[in-house]
């Protein structure tokens, strides 16, 4: 009984860190109004072990867990990995985002759809659930400019500056209109990792 009930406590310990880790690195809230017309946010595992996601959900600023939107076509982030959602109806535009934004192809990209969420250019936020509704990570955002993206400063633990060419990842899309980096992680990984669990374990709500 002893050794089965060490069993469950460390299970439900080693399933909290897995979720602490995970975080919201990356947030683009004019790509609506942008060629591709979606949407779109990063999340990264920044822990040792894979975390899945079946079920998750995300809401904006609103933070409204029975609004919220369900998170398809992903279903497990690996250590150390960045996967994308954009909005868009049955992952219609992910196609069009990935011709966007290039150098995907080892990338994760999933969709969320439906009415209640519209990440706001003139500033708003994102709330990521597990499927039993606890808020696993959130990150806010301020006024855009068109087609910049928001990121995660690992050096300082900071969500929420505007992407640079050239700092942490960031670049141009192809169609030199956009600027972020999704799915890349700043380098270096080992920095950008610890940064990232630094944050993760101040973000998340219990």
């Amino acid at each position: 009984m002893a050794i089965r009930l060490f069993a469950a406590v460390a299970a439900a310990s080693l399933a909290s860190v897995s979720l602490a880790n995970i975080v919201i690195t990356e947030a683009h809230s004019t790509g609506s109004s942008g060629s591709v017309g979606s949407d779109w946010f990063e999340i990264t595992n920044s822990g040792a072990i894979s975390v899945d996601i079946t079920g998750w959900r995300v809401d904006d600023n609103s933070n409204a867990f029975g609004s919220s939107l369900l998170l398809n076509g992903v279903t497990t982030i690996g250590p150390g990995e960045s996967v994308v959602f954009i909005e868009s109806a049955a992952g219609a535009n992910i196609p069009a985002f990935r011709t966007l934004w290039g150098q995907l192809d080892l990338v994760q990209v999933g969709f969320y759809s439906g009415s209640g969420i519209g990440l706001s250019s003139s500033g708003d936020g994102l709330n990521i659930f597990d499927g039993t509704g606890v808020v696993v990570n959130a990150a806010s955002f301020g006024a855009a400019t068109q087609g910049v993206s928001f990121g995660f400063d690992p050096g300082t633990g900071i969500f929420g500056a505007p992407s640079v060419v050239g700092i942490n990842g960031a670049r141009l899309s192809a169609s030199g209109t956009d600027v972020g980096s999704p799915g890349a992680i700043p380098a270096p990984a080992g920095a950008a990792l610890l940064g990232l669990a630094g944050i993760a374990a101040g973000r998340r709500r219990r």
